[in-house]
């Protein structure tokens, strides 16, 4: 089974060539971390949130999290967790088997964690459908490849249920399997912050959350979400995120903060976007 690119050509190119180029323009990028990614063999800093708007747009503030993770190991398996933008398929969906394409080739799901994922957590479903249409995983995987090449398999979680218990069953089921694969496992959280406001009101609710999220609160992040107004999308895979790092003793840095408008040059209606690694 191959999960066919369903972003490419709108939130990233769809030429290879033409891809790399934008991957490497987002490392260069004023708004980037202002250099190529190297690899390293360096400690294991396996958590991260990283963000899935369009490469123009949330580009250069993920390429911070790309240059953390190639200064430390190539991964054996990167589980990547993203928030249901389209409402198709169940509450919590693991892409079941095969492989994911995009300009730049393909990369394997695991299938064996993703069977002892689904029954460890309690709560995921193997299920396509989420996963169709959804950007948040994908537009991570350019990134990876660019990188990584195809060294590295996958698990896809798509979230529609983002509550903190939800949050910990995943975690749970996580934590088992980083514990089996030992320091070959990278747990990625896609998530955009504040949605559409003007470019001042949305740094002002994307610190609300930051706050939380830095201080590893998972609970303190839903309820910035669900009584503040902060149109954060993915605080569901942010959850489960945090509670991993809490859990392994971890604390929280941020990369790098900074909106649509610092990219764009268009501040009246801006989306934040975050860069946040979790090390010991």
């Amino acid at each position: 089974m191959i999960r066919r690119p369903a972003v490419a050509g709108s939130f990233y190119e769809d030429d290879a060539e033409e891809l790399r180029r934008r991957i490497s323009w987002c490392f260069t990028h004023n708004v980037g971390p202002g250099f190529f990614p190297r690899i390293f063999e360096g400690g294991p800093t396996n958590l991260y949130v990283v963000p899935h708007a369009g490469y123009i747009y949330s580009g250069p503030v993920a390429a911070h999290v790309y240059a953390e993770l190639a200064a430390r190991n190539s991964p054996q398996l990167v589980v990547i967790l993203g928030p249901n933008h389209t409402g198709l398929g169940s509450y919590v969906s693991v892409y079941p088997n095969g492989e994911w394409e995009t300009p730049l080739g393909r990369v394997e799901v695991d299938n064996e964690a993703v069977i002892r994922l689904a029954h460890e957590s309690e709560v995921m479903d193997l299920d396509e459908r989420a996963h169709l249409y959804e950007h948040s995983i994908e537009v991570q995987l350019p990134f990876l490849q660019f990188i990584f090449g195809s060294s590295f398999k996958i698990v896809p979680i798509v979230i529609s249920m983002q509550t903190p218990e939800v949050a910990e069953y995943i975690s749970e089921g996580i934590l088992r399997l980083m514990k089996l694969k030992e320091d070959n496992v990278v747990v990625l959280a896609s998530t955009d912050l504040n949605h559409y406001d003007p470019h001042d009101e949305t740094l002002k609710k994307d610190e609300l959350a930051l706050d939380k999220i830095l201080s590893l609160d998972y609970r303190g992040l839903y309820s910035v979400v669900e009584e503040m107004g902060v149109t954060m999308c993915g605080y569901g895979p942010t959850m489960v995120v945090m509670r991993i790092a809490k859990k392994l003793g971890k604390k929280a840095r941020l990369l790098k903060h900074a909106t649509s408008g610092d990219t764009s040059g268009d501040k009246n209606s801006v989306v934040g976007y975050s860069a946040v690694k979790f090390s010991d």
